[in-house]
């Protein structure tokens, strides 16, 4: 079976950064290990990274959520602790300017895989987004949403992102 990991914007500014939150830091370890366990059933692993430009503050994004965040290169967009070290250089890293990503489902088309897990923040945003693009780029293919691996600031909207997920036809494991 032809399965991927998806870490989803697990950053360090939605870590402990500018758009940080409490327990963010608490899936490091978790996201990590499968991290490297898929790789070591040589299971494919990709990353996205949400990415931002000078102009941020003049995107629709940023005139709602005004707080500068996950510029390229600088420290806060760079993958997060034990999840960042365990990346290695043949994951796929897909750049994204929104929370969910078409490269995302082009590349997921063409893949083929039959499952997809999918771990990282923020549940209710860019987790939900990229799972949403990810069943339509491939219906028939199995998506793992896994509930210790995936937060967010709010919890009564992570719960809802969780029960979202599940009435789509995702699997939602360890809620």
């Amino acid at each position: 079976m032809k399965k991927l990991l998806l870490v989803v914007d697990y950053q360090k500014d939605f870590v402990d950064g500018a758009l940080g939150f409490p327990g963010a830091g608490l899936l490091d370890g978790p996201i990590a290990r499968k991290v490297e366990e898929y790789h070591a059933a040589g299971d494919d692993v990709a990353f996205t990274l949400d990415t931002h430009g000078e102009s941020y503050l003049q995107t629709q994004e940023g005139r709602r959520l005004p707080v500068v965040h996950c510029r390229k290169y600088t420290p806060g967009w760079a993958l997060y602790g034990e999840t960042g070290k365990a990346r290695q250089e043949k994951d796929k890293l897909i750049e994204k300017p929104a929370f969910p990503s078409l490269e995302l489902g082009q590349w997921l088309r063409e893949k083929g895989y039959e499952q997809i897990e999918l771990v990282g923040l923020v549940s209710y945003m860019c987790v939900l987004s990229n799972a949403v693009v990810a069943k339509a780029a491939l219906p028939d293919a199995e998506l793992i949403i896994d509930a210790a691996c995936t937060a967010g600031l709010d919890p009564d909207l992570h719960h809802k992102a969780l029960e979202l997920m599940s009435a789509l036809h995702m699997t939602v494991v360890n809620s």
